[in-house]
């Protein structure tokens, strides 16, 4: 089997499938080869690596860094998970627009979110680990986010009352950001 990327309903959002080897005493797989993902299509440099432990129903995002980008190539090592990439880049003929996929331990499948884009996820399993390698690093003071209901935008989220930390809950409707803290 081969390393299958296959592009979602944004450009430039794609879900990933890597070689995974199963027999009767688990599994193996590459998580990341830098050279087959550039054979593949995504000729990215990854610098920051990020594990998340969630439980049931936390809902994380919808994320992003404005000076300092990241695009994350994001799979779910434990549990499983609804992920959710937001194009906010202002000039994009798909503003406002989002994807999402089922990640899972069982499925292997990844995600990568590109650069200018506002990304989420929530824990549809007991609990959930995600890794998440970036194309930048995390900067404080140039995280900003969008409100994960935001009905402009419509997510079909699979749950209706998620666990959200106090900063996600703050977020701002798209609209109501100003476009100077949004991506070009």
């Amino acid at each position: 089997m081969a390393l299958i990327i296959q592009q979602l309903s944004i450009p430039g959002v794609c879900l990933i499938e890597p070689d995974c080897f199963e027999d009767h005493r688990g599994f193996f797989m590459e998580t990341h080869h830098q050279e087959k993902y550039r054979q593949a299509g995504l000729d990215k440099t990854f610098v920051q690596d990020n594990h998340s432990h969630s439980k049931r129903h936390v809902l994380r995002g919808l994320h992003y860094q404005l000076n300092r980008p990241q695009g994350k190539l994001v799979y779910a090592v434990t549990g499983e998970i609804f992920d959710v990439a937001v194009d906010i880049r202002r000039s994009s003929p798909t503003f406002g627009l989002w994807t999402g996929a089922i990640l899972s331990a069982q499925n292997h499948k990844q995600i990568y979110v590109p650069e200018g884009f506002a990304h989420g996820f929530v824990v549809l399993s007991e609990s959930a680990d995600v890794i998440y390698k970036c194309t930048d690093v995390y900067t404080p003071g140039d995280e900003y986010g969008v409100l994960w209901n935001d009905p402009a935008i419509g997510i079909n989220w699979p749950i209706d009352s998620p666990v959200l930390s106090q900063k996600d809950q703050e977020n701002q409707k798209l609209e109501d950001i100003a476009s100077s803290r949004l991506p070009v």
